[in-house]
């Protein structure tokens, strides 16, 4: 069976780093799917380490997943995303979930509204099995968020 793939946000990223809401989150997504993180996502995480331990850790915790970075190809549809909405962050992730036809793992759906991305709420990785029984159990609520 082949294993589906996944962007992961920063916020379950921090929240592993952090260890503040139980088991990991993280480990778990890890488990049901190929995890990809963006560039942007990991600028946000290292722009939060505070001293050099912090940071390993960060680099340790991002080692786990490829990283997706800009296609100057799509310069337009990141230029859409932009001049619809003001968190230049979230489009910016959004863009590059787009460009890359995967979904989002998060614990902020809200925060991607209007992007047109499948969002994937992080709560799903702990209630189910496998990353295809995730996915399955969103499309049948028809989270993509627009």
């Amino acid at each position: 069976m082949k294993v589906p793939k996944i962007v992961v946000d920063s916020d379950v990223f921090f929240d592993h780093l952090c260890g503040e809401h139980g088991p990991s989150l993280l480990r778990l997504a890890l488990q049901r799917f190929f995890c990809y993180t963006t560039v942007f996502q990991a600028i946000e995480l290292f722009s939060l380490g505070r001293n050099e331990r912090e940071l390993r850790a960060i680099e340790d915790s991002m080692a786990s997943v490829k990283v997706l970075g800009l296609n100057a190809k799509n310069a337009r549809l990141y230029g859409n995303l932009l001049a619809k909405k003001t968190n230049v962050m979230r489009a910016l992730v959004a863009g590059l979930c787009r460009e890359s036809k995967l979904p989002l793992l998060t614990g902020r759906p809200g925060e991607f509204r209007g992007f047109g991305i499948q969002v994937v709420p992080v709560r799903l990785v702990a209630r189910y099995e496998t990353g295809q029984e995730i996915l399955s159990a969103v499309a049948g609520t028809g989270t993509t968020v627009r």
